[in-house]
């Protein structure tokens, strides 16, 4: 894997594992010479991440919608910062320049862009690892109404799969270098009479 990318807050959150986990993170890709993609922002989760692979002498891209500029307070120091039209821009290109996908505790933008590539996986369009850094229980919920979702008949136990778990970075990134994309397609059921 030669980079990943990675969705979380542009707040810190209410507890300070957050941001030492988003710190290890990216210290380790970049000791293991795995480029960072991320949102472009200096601030929260973002900012200590990105700021991490770059004292660590990663590489790191960001990729920031003009529009969020001024919200996001994009991150001037990285390797490469591009700016975007759109938020569906924004995302193609990390898709496009990313090996994997990790989600890091954040809101709706972190959920909306990792959710965005499992579907995209689950469909086939790509067959790259996705993976949650389930910190302290914080991906629990989630993780819960994908299982109800495959108890109640909406989502194949093999798409389950698809989302990769775990509290620690490192072990994270050894389940992603170990993955192995399912075969099936899409469950559609055609049978409705």
């Amino acid at each position: 894997m030669k980079r990943i990318c990675v969705f979380c807050g542009s707040n810190t959150g209410s507890k300070s594992i957050y941001a030492e986990t988003a710190h290890n993170l990216g210290k380790l890709l970049a000791q293991n010479n795995i480029g960072l993609v991320y949102g472009g922002g200096r601030v929260g989760l973002m900012g200590i991440l990105a700021d991490s692979a770059l004292a660590t002498s990663g590489e790191v891209i960001g990729i920031i919608p003009k529009g969020l500029f001024a919200r996001e307070v994009a991150h001037e120091g990285l390797t490469e910062l591009r700016y975007v039209e759109s938020m569906h821009q924004r995302k193609a290109i990390m898709a496009e320049l990313s090996d994997g996908f990790i989600a890091l505790p954040g809101g709706y933008g972190t959920c909306e862009e990792f959710c965005e590539m499992v579907t995209w996986a689950q469909l086939g369009i790509h067959n790259k690892p996705c993976g949650v850094l389930n910190i302290e229980g914080f991906y629990d919920s989630y993780l819960s109404f994908l299982d109800t979702a495959v108890k109640e008949g909406f989502l194949r136990m093999e798409h389950r799969k698809l989302i990769l778990e775990d509290e620690h970075p490192f072990e994270l990134l050894n389940k992603m270098r170990n993955y192995h994309p399912p075969t099936l397609p899409k469950w559609i059921d055609l049978d409705q009479s």
